[in-house]
């Protein structure tokens, strides 16, 4: 759309300087008395580089009013989208502390230690047994043995088990059939 108001624009600049050209020249020499090439072909290039230049200017005003009205769309939905942000991140802290209390509440059920909460979180968080250690400063046997301990007081199978325990109840129900496959599948 821009660019089909700066086509119609240019054709309109060129229009306007062609017709002050013609009347330029129409005036210089409806209005001198002795004419000979020389003066006419100086006086059409003077006034054929004025009209450009006019032109010229003109068509740059136009495009820095046009940058500027963008800009300012830019401005004005950037605004709208940092707000719509902001709100989403305050609902999302409003989820997740709901779901860090009810995390808590289970590993109380199961009797965790603090130990073994924090093993419990960094599991949930996807952290491998190595950075686990790492992050706690103990080694990987000591890492696995605390989720062995974990998965021995929830009664769940390992790792999977356990993120899955948590993640299932936050993912919205399957609302469409299962995909049927067919023999290649496809």
């Amino acid at each position: 759309m821009n660019g089909d108001r700066e086509r119609r624009l240019r054709w309109m600049a060129a229009g306007i300087a062609v017709g002050a050209f013609i009347l330029l020249m129409a005036l210089e020499v409806l209005t001198e008395d002795h004419l000979d090439f020389m003066d006419v072909a100086a006086d059409a290039f003077e006034k054929l580089l004025l009209v450009a230049a006019s032109c010229g200017t003109a068509m740059l005003a136009i495009r820095v009013q046009s940058e500027h009205e963008e800009r300012v769309a830019l401005m004005r939905d950037l605004d709208t989208a940092r707000a719509e942000g902001a709100s989403w991140r305050r609902e999302a802290q409003a989820h997740l502390q709901g779901l860090g209390a009810a995390i808590e509440k289970q590993f109380q059920a199961w009797s965790l230690t603090d130990a073994e909460r924090e093993v419990g979180l960094l599991i949930l968080k996807g952290f491998a047994y190595k950075d686990i250690a790492a992050l706690r400063g103990t080694t990987q046997a000591t890492a696995r043995q605390q989720a062995r301990a974990i998965c021995e007081k929830s009664g769940l199978q390992g790792r999977a088990a356990f993120s899955a325990y948590f993640m299932e109840d936050l993912l919205p129900p399957r609302q469409t059939a299962p995909l049927n496959f067919d023999a290649q599948g496809r």
